[in-house]
């Protein structure tokens, strides 16, 4: 009877273990930006084609500098290009509204964005944000005629 109890106890153990090791893979694998952060693709046009984006900085962290505007930093997913984008921001003051991007890539497959926004938490922006380009700037951007640095 004892050893019947015993292993029921290793059971519910092992189990306990089991899934606090999955909830933690679970917090492991959560956005570094929460929903409010998230910039959709018309609101930004719109700021910019009314001249309602001067007090805002946008960084491209992808492949190229599309968006009329930004700042080409490079794919960050490059440790050379971290290191650009702190320099860069290094004399940005904290509360300066600032938005990344990269649309080279599905949003959740993206190897650009997440790095490129744990630099904007780690160097304590009170304003960082991310354009939302769930399916690339292709699709999210471009096809909609969106203004471009030409």
């Amino acid at each position: 009877m004892e050893t019947k109890e015993n292993m029921r106890y290793f059971i519910y153990l092992f189990a306990a273990l089991l899934l606090s090791s999955t909830g933690l893979s679970a917090q492991q694998k959560q956005e570094p930006w929460k929903a409010s952060q998230l910039v959709e693709a018309n609101t930004l046009a719109s700021r910019i084609n009314n001249n309602k984006a001067a007090n805002l900085l946008i960084l491209s962290v992808g492949p190229d500098a599309i968006i009329k505007g930004s700042v080409d930093i490079g794919p960050t997913v490059e440790a050379e290009n971290i290191n650009k984008l702190k320099n860069y921001l290094k004399n940005v003051p904290k509360d300066k509204e600032v938005v990344i991007y990269c649309g080279c890539c599905p949003f959740d497959k993206c190897p650009n964005i997440r790095p490129a926004f744990a630099v904007l938490k780690d160097m304590s922006f009170k304003n960082a944000k991310l354009l939302n380009l769930p399916r690339n700037i292709k699709v999210d951007w471009l096809d909609k005629d969106y203004p471009t640095n030409d």
